[in-house]
């Protein structure tokens, strides 16, 4: 199988007379245009499986894109410890209250109840 790394506005074709182009990138998504003789046809693989067509053994399982939060290590939750410990160390400077405003955004400090 052919892997393609693209940019908005590439192209390939298959055979001499199918073109896909891709026009944009949203997100996880992408926008494809395709041109192709009307004799060609062209299923999303969702209708094909839908429609009881068979999976082609070519089509690789991708993992779904990881969100949410960074995984935590001992480490990585003492390097970030010793962060806060850092600025509560330094002046008031807008500097420094700017980095504490981000660092709390990326990654605030757990609240726990007493529940």
């Amino acid at each position: 199988m052919l892997s393609i790394s693209m940019m908005a506005g590439d192209y390939f074709t298959v055979g001499g007379e199918t073109v896909v182009q891709l026009e944009r990138l949203r997100g996880d998504r992408a926008q494809l245009f395709v041109s192709a003789p009307r004799a060609v046809p062209i299923l999303r693989g969702d209708v094909l499986e839908r429609q009881g067509g068979q999976r082609p053994a070519c089509v690789r399982e991708i993992a779904p894109p990881q969100t949410g939060q960074l995984p935590w290590t001992p480490r990585k939750r003492a390097a970030l410890a010793e962060l806060r410990r850092t600025l509560d160390r330094m002046d008031s400077s807008p500097e420094v209250q700017t980095l504490r405003e981000k660092l709390e955004i990326m990654f605030p400090e757990p609240t726990f109840s007493n529940g």
